[in-house]
């Protein structure tokens, strides 16, 4: 394990802050503990990025696959970080009260191994198809693919509504695909393979037939006889109530809550629009105010760093 070089992290004092302003209390367990670890995994690297990142050529070829396993929970740099922890603490926010913890935290963990096969196998495909080998070390690191899992199925629980992606509402079915073709457009560095595949991953756990395997293997090891039929649920006063097996959930009974005193009234996009853009000032990027920038949790930094790593030759692309 290494310490990363000391230094102040902006990234991370502002995830810490908004953390605060959210109140710990007010979080989750799983989303806490999975905010946590990926903190301590920043702090503490179990390796250099570039022995974490995943590729076709260190997975396959390097027989190194331990690497599915490590790479969603490190990050690049601070902002890689902050971007992704705060897309999972709202994301968590909503999901883990309507899912309840334990399957949430299975999800997680699912989504975090799969997302890593998918992504392999989209570059591994390309690589064969077209003839060129320098897919196969592309190599990806963060949590983003989870996020867009994460997002899709989100977003099946509101199919009805719409994202507001870059100052355009869009339905929630198609939101993915637009932030997706979003990011790509606006950071071509960032890992679009990645992303793709937590779609992917996120489309097979709502139209296809993830959940039930999900469902089936968590029967197989008992996780519905170890633990009462009524799973009690998280909200933002401590556990206050509980719903039916968690196989068998109910519709989602979402309690009102006032979060103005934690945002000051802004929405999600424009918190993290505004983080983003005090962030691009702090390294003296210019920025028109009225320019409405893309949303911290949907986009990629505009200074996301591609480069190759003199140990492997393999290209290291931020997963944001």
């Amino acid at each position: 394990m290494q310490r990363r070089s000391r230094g102040i992290h902006q990234g991370l004092l502002l995830l810490f802050f908004q953390i605060m302003q959210v109140g710990i209390t007010n979080i989750p367990p799983v989303t806490l503990a999975c905010i946590g670890l990926n903190i301590w995994l920043f702090l503490n690297p179990l390796k250099p990025s570039n022995w974490l990142c995943l590729s076709v050529e260190s997975c396959y070829k390097g027989k190194d696959w331990q690497r599915l396993l490590l790479s969603p929970f490190h990050h690049a740099d601070d902002w890689h970080l902050y971007f992704n922890m705060v897309s999972m603490l709202w994301k968590g926010l909503t999901l883990e009260r309507r899912l309840g913890s334990i399957w949430f935290a299975y999800i997680i963990a699912v989504f975090s191994m799969l997302t890593g096969v998918v992504y392999l196998a989209l570059e591994y495909t390309v690589a064969e198809l077209l003839d060129q080998p320098a897919f196969k070390l592309y190599c990806a690191i963060g949590f983003s693919g989870v996020l867009f899992a994460l997002k899709v199925l989100n977003n099946s629980y509101n199919p009805g509504g719409h994202t507001n992606v870059m100052g355009m509402y869009i339905p929630n079915k198609y939101a993915c695909w637009v932030e997706l073709v979003m990011i790509h457009l606006l950071s071509p560095n960032a890992s679009f393979a990645g992303h793709l595949a937590g779609i992917i991953v996120g489309l097979m756990y709502t139209l296809g037939p993830l959940k039930r395997i999900m469902e089936a293997c968590a029967g197989i090891f008992s996780f519905n006889t170890h633990y009462p039929r009524q799973q009690y649920y998280f909200n933002n006063t401590g556990y206050g109530g509980y719903q039916e097996d968690v196989f068998d959930r109910q519709p989602y009974q979402d309690v009102p809550r006032n979060y103005d005193i934690y945002t000051a009234g802004l929405t999600e996009e424009e918190q993290l629009e505004r983080a983003l853009r005090n962030s691009l000032r702090d390294r003296g990027i210019a920025v028109e105010e009225p320019t409405r920038l893309a949303s911290c949790h949907k986009f990629p930094v505009p200074f996301s760093i591609k480069h190759v790593s003199p140990s492997n030759n393999l290209l290291l692309q931020p997963s944001l």
